[in-house]
């Protein structure tokens, strides 16, 4: 069962049109490493209108099945290239990795988006948009420091992912205060939903639109590869942006690789800089002091 803090989602939302000439690998397809899983990664598939492959225990070799997995073990659930050289499996994590050493030292105080939102300038418990979700590396550390963030993403598989990722962190009963202030909405592009609103939808709205990488090198994040070839560019960012502009109270963030331009249209306030990204942060009115 979903966990309460993820809207249910109709089937008729997930649509991925991704299938190949018989002659060659599907694009993207469903497989499962347990027959226990079976059930679920049936379910799965046909939820975003994808091939089943079956069950495979070595997902690199399959390349002559399909070039992405979209895999489902005992673990969670996976993105995963296959063939030789391909990285390893992309998934939403909380509980482990990154995401939890963050948790375990600190929160992510010092992080740049905990920066760029501004919660140093502030007491009051901000409301957050995340309107880019991807994996929700970046809500999961606002969550953790207090924000109440709502996530949305547009693809589906990419969507599947964060559920699932979801789903796996409300087993850890620590992680509960947490996820409480994370609502993962239905599979929505941002810009009919900010376009929708009548008025101020958070008090901070985050945007972290994919970027034409031009950079083949190992230095490019695996699961920046995996999701540019599955989902592509974000060709409207600018119009996102403009819809954000128009639907935050306080201020828009938006992420970007350090040397990136920014998104065409208004200018940034200021920019926040790191190693490899930034922040470019729109300063639409002061932040409440508490």
């Amino acid at each position: 069962m979903p966990a309460p803090f993820i809207q249910a989602h109709p089937a008729s939302t997930l649509t991925h049109h991704t299938t190949m000439p018989d002659s060659k690998p599907l694009a993207l397809a469903v497989a499962y490493s347990d027959s226990l899983l079976q059930a679920r990664a049936s379910q799965l598939a046909a939820s975003l209108e994808l091939p089943l492959v079956g069950q495979l225990t070595d997902v690199r070799q399959a390349a002559s099945l399909a070039d992405v997995l979209l895999y489902l073990s005992l673990d969670g659930l996976a993105l995963q290239m296959t063939g030789k050289g391909a990285p390893g499996p992309v998934r939403a994590e909380f509980v482990h990795g990154k995401a939890g050493y963050r948790r375990e030292h600190g929160g992510g105080t010092g992080q740049l988006v905990a920066k760029a939102v501004g919660l140093q300038k502030t007491r009051r418990q901000l409301t957050l948009l995340d309107a880019t979700a991807g994996l929700g590396q970046d809500a999961f550390v606002l969550a953790g420091l207090g924000c109440v963030v709502t996530l949305v993403e547009r693809a589906p598989v990419i969507h599947a992912l964060l559920q699932d990722g979801l789903q796996r962190a409300a087993l850890v009963t620590e992680l509960a205060p947490l996820l409480n202030r994370m609502t993962l909405l239905p599979p929505a592009d941002a810009i009919a939903y900010l376009n929708a609103a009548e008025g101020p939808v958070a008090d901070v709205i985050h945007l972290d639109p994919m970027f034409p990488h031009r950079d083949k090198s190992a230095l490019v994040k695996k699961e920046m590869r995996v999701f540019r070839d599955l989902v592509g560019e974000d060709l409207d960012a600018p119009a996102l942006l403009a819809a954000a502009l128009r639907c935050a109270r306080f201020r828009v963030v938006v992420k970007r690789p350090r040397k990136a331009p920014v998104v065409e249209g208004m200018a940034p306030t200021m920019a926040i800089e790191g190693k490899s990204s930034r922040y470019d942060v729109y300063a639409l009115h002061a932040l409440p002091a508490g």
